[in-house]
């Protein structure tokens, strides 16, 4: 047959047959789709497992991709390998006209075996096609698809673009991002020409961690009485240390003169900031423990005869940070956090400790109201179940049980969610970086409000208004 003949029949055929031609062409347009998973940026966590093969609907593509999350080095104090964080880049390329969307299925095939598999329900995965760079923190967004069936956690992701987008259980504060910020203090602390300079404001590290990064803390302020607040001690809760960073660029004027009510709470502590407890764990993508599986928020005091902490060969972090505590005493801390299962803003304080008396009780109460006229995404209805047993030495482990009996002072653990919080909705983008931030920033309002009552003497309490007791938090319906 003459090349003239051939071209005609397929012509008639392609006339006749329009679409089984396009389904040609389209098959051989998606054997030039391709997507890659990788999970080596900074914390970054996921085990690529499989992809299906490629199948074409119209213009766009289709596959499921299986992942696994992989687990903390095991802890010894709680007998268990933590896992429940995950982080990773998805490279999509290869569309073209003919091909012009991918649209994946992934799934986390072992999230059954997560430390808190109950927490799934109603979380919804993080995305961004941008960077991980601050500048970008507006694009993170959640997608709305994710479902929990069967024991794996899976969400549907369209990709229109060639390129990267990356999918994360919380959007990602990178090691890179925490050296930027200490830059960016540092370079305040040493322009002694800035108003700053009268709070006279200091960083330095604490101490080194088991695989050799520094656990910086910054400090600043001229008042009598001594503040602590310390952020990540599980390095998976991201959300911490982008409380850290809206409250240290407050406090470091990084963004513009210091406000009047920043000056005030500086007249009246000396606060130390630590923004990150656990550089080892971020670097690695941990949920909850360093580089040597150590739960720091469980290394606080030896509560069992045969597991001494802290010690320097296991949690250098918590070691370090004590001794400084010690040398500086304290009358405030704050233990900042991430709750993976309660949808709101909360606080945990010393209500099982020894220390727990009307002195304590009144003082959690005025403080976190001070918190919620300043910030309303602070709520006191719900939170952790209150304890079956009071006084009990078991709990002193934990960072503010610790610190709260160690200096009788006002310790708190502040909870933020990992899902979107119930108590302000925004179902598009959850509990964002930039609400972690400015709620870091309104921390200073709340110390403000709180300070003439912490070493107070005699029943002030009796002066508050009702809104401003202790209320018993419960936990939310369905959890």
């Amino acid at each position: 047959m003459c090349g003239a003949r051939a071209a005609y029949l397929f012509n008639q055929w392609r006339q006749k047959f329009p679409a089984n031609f396009g389904k040609v062409a389209r098959i051989k347009n998606t054997v030039m789709v391709k997507i890659s998973i990788s999970a080596s940026h900074d914390g970054g966590n996921i085990q690529f497992l499989s992809q299906s093969p490629l199948t074409s609907s119209l213009n766009d593509v289709t596959c499921t991709i299986s992942l696994s999350i992989r687990p903390d080095v095991y802890t010894e104090s709680e007998r268990c390998s933590h896992m429940q964080y995950f982080s990773f880049r998805s490279f999509v390329s290869g569309l073209d006209d003919g091909v012009t969307s991918i649209t994946v299925r992934y799934e986390i095939v072992n999230a059954s075996e997560a430390s808190f598999p109950y927490a799934w329900p109603g979380t919804t995965v993080c995305y961004s096609t941008g960077s991980l760079d601050a500048s970008d923190d507006a694009l993170w967004k959640r997608n709305l698809t994710t479902k929990y069936v069967d024991g794996k956690l899976a969400w549907r992701h369209t990709h229109q673009d060639n390129g990267s987008t990356f999918f994360s259980y919380y959007p990602p504060y990178t090691w890179e991002r925490h050296l930027k910020l200490i830059s960016d203090c540092t370079s305040q602390v040493v322009n002694t020409a800035r108003p700053l300079a009268e709070y006279n404001p200091t960083v330095e590290s604490l101490g080194q961690t088991a695989e050799g990064r520094e656990v910086e803390c910054l400090s600043l302020g001229k008042g009598r009485l001594v503040g602590w607040i310390v952020h990540r001690q599980h390095p998976g809760e991201n959300m911490a240390e982008f409380y850290a960073e809206g409250l240290l660029r407050r406090l470091f004027g990084l963004d513009g003169e210091l406000d009047r009510a920043t000056k005030r709470t500086l007249e009246k502590f000396r606060l130390h900031v630590v923004p990150c407890m656990c550089p080892d764990g971020v670097v690695r993508g941990h949920i909850r423990t360093n580089g040597v599986g150590a739960n720091l928020n469980r290394e606080w005091g030896t509560v069992e005869v045969e597991y001494e902490a802290p010690t320097l060969e296991r949690s250098p972090e918590v070691y370090w940070a004590l001794k400084k505590m010690d040398e500086t005493g304290c009358d405030f801390f704050l233990d900042v956090h991430g709750d993976e299962s309660i949808p709101h803003v909360f606080f945990n304080g010393p209500v099982e400790t020894p220390k727990w008396d009307e002195r304590m009780k009144a003082l959690q109460g005025y403080f976190v109201n001070c918190y919620r006229r300043h910030n309303s995404d602070v709520q006191k209805e719900f939170g952790y179940e209150p304890p079956e047993v009071l006084n009990n030495p078991k709990v002193l482990n934990k960072a503010s049980k610790q610190v709260s009996n160690r200096f009788n002072c006002l310790g708190l653990t502040l909870e933020m969610p990992y899902k979107d919080c119930a108590t302000n909705p925004d179902p598009e983008r959850g509990w964002s970086p930039n609400r972690a931030k400015g709620l870091g920033r309104s921390l200073i309002e709340a110390l403000d409000g709180v300070a003439g009552y912490l070493r107070m003497e005699g029943e002030f309490w009796r002066e508050f208004g009702e809104e401003d007791a202790f209320v018993l938090p419960r936990l939310p319906e369905g959890l």
